[in-house]
């Protein structure tokens, strides 16, 4: 016996609608064959010298015109072959020429759903969504869907991950947001030009090769350190400007917005309540300034770093939106460890403080380049003491925090009886902490 209801309902539910990517997409993808050719030469450049040198023109050209349309060809075909929809539950992605991969992503499991354009992106008016979900080690992503499309999509699909129904979820649109940062490039330039990484490396780069070419005067081992060298001066000065140029922080109730890059493009979200950890960074040549630099663990997700550089009053503001009613702590409030820890650990044990609020637990540590890390106590998943023997004879202990992100937080040198009293009422903390914390939301006001 059937019901006529039920079965109407389900014969009249509508078929999924497939759709394909952006039709720029094969470029892109006819790059693939190329960039293997490539890689081998780069690899083995003697033998990619000598095979080439055999050939002909004729034979050259021959190839070119079987390989060209052949890699245009694949590219076309990787992107015919690729699908996605959206269902009432899950968003599906069928991928694959010859192996076939489909992957359906629940949306109530979807954290972060990121927007990106590369410099070429931007050009041709495209965008890659990235999508961050519970549980998976990597992002998976649509290359490339128009901007507009991508950003309806990116809507609709947090609209739907917040429980709206499928047939109103498209037109929730992107939820409004209002900025509370935004960093001059003038103050990026000169925070990256006082930081140490960025001279140590230079340094490096320089005095390295000059050592080795007074003592081996070969010009391969030279250049085979310095090009590294450089290109890490170079990540760590010009990439990083180039990275977080024009970084802007925007609250919306679905997390924080962050937009930032000079040549590409990225629009990125901190989920709500998945933030595990927030660290305060102070480099000593930052301190006259008063700036400071925010760095996120989040459950899942790359986004590492919420604000690069700010005075320390905007910053910490920004970190109360991250967590709602905690309050960082002053540094005169963290305790140092006893003067006895210095036996262990001499003139640096004055860099760690500790301090344990009805929120957060905060751990400090560091001379020259101070990090402040707060953990709330609803996201510690496990507290763990430990004390090496020269550490037993002076009566310290290390308290470690686990976190739901697989990073540890550790208040060093601590009194032995005070460190195995803070690992009993950090874990019931951690406990009631659980317990009484909200949860997890998307487009929560």
């Amino acid at each position: 016996m059937t019901t006529p209801g039920v079965d109407d309902a389900v014969r009249e539910k509508p078929p999924v609608a497939e759709r394909r990517l952006h039709p720029v997409t094969p470029l892109r993808r006819a790059w693939a064959p190329i960039a293997v050719i490539i890689g081998w030469a780069v690899h083995d450049p003697n033998q990619a010298q000598e095979q080439l040198t055999r050939l002909t023109t004729t034979t050259l050209l021959i190839g070119l015109a079987v390989f060209v349309p052949a890699a245009a060809l694949y590219g076309f075909l990787t992107w015919w072959f690729t699908h996605f929809a959206v269902t009432d539950t899950e968003l599906r992605i069928r991928t694959g020429l010859l192996f076939r991969r489909a992957a359906h992503i629940r949306l109530e499991r979807i954290q972060a759903v990121d927007v990106t354009q590369p410099l070429l992106a931007r050009v041709a008016g495209v965008a890659k969504l990235k999508l961050d979900v519970v549980g998976a080690d990597k992002k998976d992503e649509l290359a490339f869907l128009g901007e507009d499309e991508a950003r309806a999509l990116r809507a609709e699909l947090l609209a739907r991950a917040a429980g709206f129904a499928p047939e109103t979820a498209h037109e929730v649109g992107e939820a409004p947001s209002r900025e509370l940062l935004r960093v001059p490039p003038g103050v990026l330039a000169v925070s990256l030009v006082l930081t140490g990484a960025t001279w140590g490396t230079l340094v490096a780069a320089l005095v390295v090769p000059t050592v080795l070419w007074l003592a081996t005067h070969s010009v391969w081992t030279v250049l085979a350190t310095a090009l590294p060298l450089l290109g890490a001066a170079g990540a760590s000065s010009v990439g990083r400007f180039v990275g977080e140029y024009d970084w802007a922080v925007g609250e919306s109730p679905d997390g924080l917005r962050i937009d930032h890059g000079l040549l590409d493009r990225t629009h990125e979200t901190v989920p709500p309540g998945r933030v595990q950890t927030v660290r305060i960074v102070e480099p000593l040549l930052w301190r006259r300034r008063g700036w400071v630099r925010v760095e996120l663990d989040v459950a899942g997700s790359s986004n590492s770093v919420l604000v690069p550089v700010a005075p320390r009053e905007v910053a910490e503001s920004v970190v109360a939106r991250v967590l709602p009613g905690v309050t960082v702590p002053p540094l005169s409030a963290l305790s140092r460890p006893p003067r006895r820890a210095a036996r262990c650990m001499p003139l640096w044990w004055r860099g760690h403080g500790l301090v344990v609020t009805d929120a957060v637990f905060v751990a400090r540590h560091g001379l020259l380049r101070r990090s402040m890390a707060l953990v709330p106590h609803a996201k510690v998943q496990s507290v763990r003491l430990a004390q090496g023997p020269w550490e037993r004879v002076w009566r310290v202990a290390d308290v470690h925090v686990d976190t739901g992100a697989n990073k540890t937080v550790t208040a060093r040198l601590r009194d032995a009886q005070e460190a195995a009293e803070l690992l009993r009422g950090q874990a019931e903390r951690s406990r009631t902490g659980r317990k009484v914390a909200r949860p997890d939301r998307w487009m929560t006001s």
